[in-house]
C-alpha cells in the first residue's frame, strides 16, 4: 500500500473511530507517535488546578491527536 504524504494545512476526512465521516484541516503532525492534530475534531477536557491562592482553577478543551491510519486526504475539486 502506498504511503500517504500528508502536510500541515491539508484537508482530511476521518475514516475510522468516533469522528468517522467528519472533515477538517491538519494543524500539527506528530511523527514520533504517527498521529496528527486536526482542527475542531477530537477535543479532550483538561482540568487545571490553581497555582496560587488567589487564582481560580479552570476547565479547558484541548485538541487531541488522531492516528494517521484513521485519516484520508480529501481532494477538493
Amino acid at each position: 500500500m502506498a504511503k500517504q504524504k500528508i502536510k500541515i494545512g491539508d484537508n482530511v476526512k476521518i475514516v475510522a473511530g468516533k469522528y468517522k465521516g467528519q472533515t477538517g484541516k491538519i494543524k500539527k503532525i506528530i511523527l514520533k507517535t504517527n498521529s496528527a492534530i486536526i482542527e475542531n475534531i477530537n477535543f479532550k477536557t483538561k482540568h487545571i488546578k490553581p497555582k496560587q491562592n488567589e487564582e481560580k482553577g479552570a476547565i479547558e478543551k484541548i485538541l487531541s491527536p488522531i492516528n494517521i491510519s484513521n485519516i484520508k486526504i480529501q481532494i477538493i475539486q
